[in-house]
């Protein structure tokens, strides 16, 4: 199967690694330091669930050099989802898939958007990853696993396929009927874990050992809940409970995607997170105190630190 993975960051990096570890043919889109770090030594993945290897990987910043692929691992941060599509649609042909991993609930038809209708499938990806050197990518917490659904038009054949060659990665992979409501499920866990460790800029071990915070971090995901229901999707009763449960199952030192971003000094993805939560929860007239209180403080940092101020300036 030809694959680009449009996104080399943690997550693109850990599944285009274990498919190329695999066999797959897979081109990796990256940029800078990172590109030519693949370049000349190979990906190399760090990985608490497969242990780590190093890859010969190819690697380009241009998507039209590629071709038309099978499937378009498409991972960037969601801040990014237009302009990225807009550049993978010369490998996208009429029976690419582009399979959206990324953070957010509506990915799938903005992509769809730009490359086409009935291209673009959403998967909800249970891992914790990052670059952590340029060529390198550490996985350090969270299941591996990657879900995507069932009802996608007529990919249904063309799903089973990308199932089976991530099961035969080594990838813990699922298909769900409604994937919908997976998606909100992984959203309702990331605006809280994401959104609480990098406002507290705590890892999740001491979030959870400060019952306040704890609660914080509960409270939280019962509004995303809430406005879940109020957008239509059906979720399981009880579900920031077991989010609150899973989390302390997780390694301490684990830290959301957006924490990881403001640690390094990146733009965030908070618009298409808490943000996104407190506009669909204004709208429907459901409150949202706690992400609206994430999504304030956090507003500045947006597109990387705020300048400081100059005195007398």
């Amino acid at each position: 199967m030809r694959i680009a993975v449009m996104g080399t960051g943690g997550t693109g990096g850990f599944y285009g690694g274990l498919l190329a570890r695999a066999g797959e043919d897979v081109t990796f889109i990256a940029r800078g330091a990172h590109l030519e770090a693949i370049r000349a030594h190979g990906l190399t993945v760090k990985s608490r669930l497969a242990g780590e290897f190093t890859i010969p990987a190819r690697a380009t910043a241009d998507p039209r050099s590629i071709g038309v692929v099978d499937l378009v691992l498409f991972c960037v941060k969601t801040y990014d989802t237009e302009p990225a599509a807009a550049l993978i649609r010369p490998a996208v042909g009429p029976d690419t898939v582009v399979l959206s991993v990324q953070n957010g609930v509506d990915n799938d038809e903005r992509i769809a958007r730009v490359v086409g209708q009935g291209t673009a499938i959403c998967a909800a990806a249970q891992v914790n990853a990052h670059v952590e050197a340029p060529g390198v990518i550490g996985q350090t917490a969270g299941p591996g696993r990657l879900i995507f659904g069932a009802n996608a038009g007529n990919l249904g054949e063309r799903i089973e396929q990308i199932y089976r060659r991530c099961k035969e990665a080594g990838i813990a992979a699922e298909i769900q009927p409604d994937i919908k409501a997976v998606l909100w499920e992984k959203f309702v866990f990331i605006c809280g874990f994401s959104g609480t460790t990098a406002l507290t800029r705590l890892t999740i071990g001491p979030v959870l050992g400060c019952q306040e915070t704890k609660a914080f971090l509960r409270e939280t995901m019962t509004e995303v809940e809430a406005v879940a229901r109020s957008q239509g999707v059906a979720l399981a009763r009880g579900l920031a409970d077991r989010h609150v449960t899973f989390a302390g199952g997780l390694e301490p030192w684990a830290l959301g995607s957006m924490a990881h971003d403001l640690h390094s000094g990146k733009r965030l993805e908070l618009e298409s997170l808490n943000g996104t939560v407190v506009r669909l929860g204004r709208a429907a007239g459901v409150p949202a105190p706690l992400n609206f209180a994430i999504y304030a403080a956090l507003k500045p940092f947006v597109d990387g630190p705020p300048a400081a101020p100059r005195p007398g300036g």
